[in-house]
C-alpha cells in the first residue's frame, strides 16, 4: 500500500479514534486491547497508530518487562491484573498474559505443566473481565516466514532498528513450527464467545493497521462526533508588558530543509548553549 493512500485513510480513523474516545470517556467505557502475534508483525507500529492522535491520559499502552524474582513466584495472571482499565480507560497491551502460552513455552521459561495449566484457566479470568463490565479485544498479528526473514534482516544494520533485534528475537526465529503449534494451542483453548481471538494479516503493514483499526472501531458502539464549530476568543491587550531580557540558553536553530525561521523566537535573548 503506498503512503499516501495509508496517510489518507488513517487520517480519517484517527478522527473515528477520536470519536470513540470521547464516547469512552461520556459512558464510563471499560476497554482493554491485546495484541500478540509473531516477532516483526507490526504490534508497535500498529499500537503507535492508534494512538499518535489521541490522548494519552485516556489510551493507555502497558508493555511490561521481564518478570522479576517476585514476580515468578506470583500467580502468572498478577501482575498485569492492576493495568486492567478503570471507567473512562482504554488500556492496550504489547504482548500481555499470553507470553505464557508463547514464548515462554516455547523458549522453556515455563513447564508444559504450567502452560497447560494457564490455557485452563485464562477464559475464566477473561469471562470474570467481561462480567465486570471490561470489553476485551485480542489480535493475533500474523506475518508470513518469508517476509518475517526479510524484517529481521532489514533490522541488523539499520541504526534506528537495532533495539528490535534481540537475542531472544534470534533464538525464537529458528522455531518458526514450534510458535506455530503453540499459537494453535491458545487458540483451540481460549478462543471463547466473550473473548474472542482476531487474527489480523500483516503482510503488508500498513493495510494491516487499517484493517485493525476499522474492526476495532467496527466493534466499539461509540457515536460519531458532532461537528464542533469553534471561535477562538479576543487576546488580552498587553497592558505594558515587555518581553523581559533573561539569559535564557536557547536551542540552537539549524536551516532545516523544506523549513522556514519561525518570526516567534520567544521569550529572552538570542543567547546559545
Amino acid at each position: 500500500m503506498k503512503d499516501k493512500e495509508y496517510q489518507a485513510e488513517l487520517r480519517k480513523l484517527h478522527g473515528e479514534l477520536v470519536a470513540m474516545q470521547e464516547w469512552v470517556k461520556a459512558a464510563g467505557a471499560k476497554l482493554c486491547i491485546v495484541f500478540e502475534g509473531r516477532d516483526t508483525a507490526g504490534k508497535g507500529g500498529t499500537i503507535k497508530a492508534i494512538t499518535e492522535r489521541v490522548s494519552p491520559r485516556v489510551f493507555r499502552v502497558v508493555a511490561l518487562p521481564a518478570p522479576t524474582e517476585r514476580e515468578r513466584s506470583q500467580m502468572h495472571i498478577q501482575r498485569y491484573v492492576p493495568h486492567f482499565p478503570a471507567a473512562g480507560e482504554v488500556v492496550i497491551f504489547d504482548r500481555s498474559w499470553y507470553n505464557r502460552a508463547g514464548v515462554e513455552r516455547v523458549m522453556g521459561f515455563c513447564t508444559e505443566e504450567e502452560a497447560a495449566q494457564f490455557l485452563k484457566l485464562i477464559p475464566a479470568v477473561e469471562r470474570a473481565m467481561a462480567d465486570s463490565g471490561i470489553a476485551l479485544f485480542k489480535y493475533w498479528l500474523e506475518v508470513g516466514s518469508d517476509e518475517q526473514t526479510r524484517r529481521l534482516e532489514r533490522r541488523i544494520d539499520d541504526p534506528r532498528k537495532v533495539w528490535k533485534l534481540s537475542d531472544l528475537d534470534l533464538a525464537s526465529y529458528s522455531r518458526w513450527y514450534d510458535y506455530s503449534r503453540a499459537r494453535d494451542d491458545m487458540f483451540a483453548a481460549t478462543d471463547t464467545a466473550w473473548a474472542p481471538w482476531y487474527v489480523a494479516n500483516t503482510d503488508d503493514k500498513r493495510a494491516g493497521r487499517l484493517n485493525i483499526i476499522s474492526h476495532l472501531l467496527a466493534h466499539v458502539p461509540y457515536e460519531p462526533r458532532a461537528p464542533h464549530h469553534v471561535t477562538l476568543p479576543e487576546r488580552q491587550k498587553a497592558g505594558g508588558y515587555r518581553e523581559p531580557r533573561l539569559p535564557l540558553r536557547r536551542v540552537p536553530e539549524k536551516q532545516w530543509k523544506g523549513t522556514g525561521r519561525s518570526n516567534d523566537a520567544g521569550t529572552g535573548s538570542n543567547r546559545g548553549a
